[in-house]
């Protein structure tokens, strides 16, 4: 077995989720080699808790909601939620031989299978201890530009990096945005002012996403005021977006086009009334992830980017925010992107991607990547 593949089942198991004797977990693997599930039974068992597994696969996942009756949903939500409500924690490995193979579903049957599910989301998210993670493949090195091997080597280095070594700016800066109420974003296409004050900040070092590198809070649901362009292209609902606009009224997107496939864009943000709200504000921080690829697990923690989120809210950093829809949108605010900036309450907190008050330093590349 690949080394790499213990070190990061291990990572999982002892650092992500802090998993307990006896505690019950349902390993999800989607489309990823045998040897990688076998590595995550193993340590689930050395730290003496009991492994559930759950094995899927993307093509045959496709062909079930095609076209499905909502019987089908429902009856599968009764029992897979009965199977969620018994397990203490959740990690779920997803792998994709083609990340387009969504692309041509129906709208109405996914927003059929996503609003029958929440309530299985929903529970998993705000109730057991969770880690999500994507698998290499040629369809996300090709997406990334890479060679095969330069981008496996990649992932395993972005994915088992240091996370301990986040911990101080991550609190410090978790810190700033709990308390922070006025918020300015500046660059090239965006002028954006929005309100945090009364909302929570949470800090993410490999704990319910690998790889990881953020500290997330959101908005004041109707506070949120221009317009935002957003410089990485997104693949949501298995279809590509590039340089989508949002311009924002009293907290609601009010105008939204992209350089591509701009009538699904606004398909997707009218799915529901909160969709059109903003449900999440983060800054990301990740060294070792430069540029995007169009996988938002990867995208969202790109070095010197946020991203602002139209959809649901998180429970620990919660507006109210309600909808089916989450889609993390991401900036990039480097000088090879064209800059921008970061305000809180007039403080000048991040310029063209590198923090400037001292005690968020420890979260620049230069200190993050010290000891590797």
């Amino acid at each position: 077995m690949d080394i790499r593949y213990e070190k990061l089942a291990a990572t999982l198991a002892f650092h992500s989720t802090k998993l307990n004797p006896g505690e019950k977990v349902l390993v999800h693997a989607i489309d990823i080699p045998r040897d990688m599930t076998i590595a995550l039974v193993r340590s689930i068992r050395e730290c003496k808790a009991i492994p559930f597994v759950q094995i899927q696969d993307g093509r045959i996942e496709r062909e079930s909601i095609l076209g499905a009756e909502s019987v089908q949903f429902e009856t599968s939500l009764e029992w897979e939620l009965k199977r969620m409500k018994s397990m203490d924690a959740y990690i779920a490995v997803r792998g994709s031989l083609n990340v387009f193979e969504n692309s041509d579903l129906p709208q109405n049957d996914i927003k059929q299978a996503m609003k029958i599910l929440k309530p299985l989301l929903d529970w998993r998210v705000q109730k057991t201890k969770w880690c999500v993670l994507r698998w290499p493949s040629s369809s996300m090195a090709q997406q990334a530009k890479m060679s095969s091997e330069a981008f496996e080597d990649f992932y395993f280095d972005a994915c088992c990096m240091d996370y301990g070594r986040m911990t101080e700016g991550m609190e410090a800066l978790e810190e700033r945005m709990r308390i922070a109420d006025q918020v300015k974003i500046t660059g090239p296409g965006t002028d954006l002012r929005f309100s945090m004050k009364g909302i929570n900040a949470v800090s993410c070092g490999g704990t319910y996403n690998i790889p990881d590198g953020e500290v997330f809070s959101c908005p004041v649901r109707d506070s949120v005021e221009g317009n935002i362009t957003f410089n990485a292209d997104t693949i949501y609902q298995g279809t590509s977006f590039s340089n989508v606009m949002l311009r924002f009224e009293k907290g609601k997107i009010v105008e939204s086009h992209a350089s591509s496939n701009s009538e699904k864009l606004n398909e997707i943000l009218d799915s529901d009334e909160g969709a059109r709200y903003i449900g999440e504000f983060a800054i990301a921080f990740n060294p070792m992830i430069m540029e995007p690829m169009q996988d938002i697990l990867f995208d969202e923690k790109i070095a010197g980017s946020f991203h602002f989120t139209p959809g649901q809210a998180y429970e620990e950093a919660n507006n109210g925010n309600k909808s089916q829809v989450h889609w993390d949108m991401v900036n990039i605010q480097r000088p090879d992107y064209g800059g921008g900036e970061i305000w809180f309450d007039g403080e000048l907190i991040r310029k063209d991607g590198q923090f400037v008050p001292n005690d968020l330093q420890k979260l620049n590349p230069d200190y993050l990547l010290e000891s590797v």
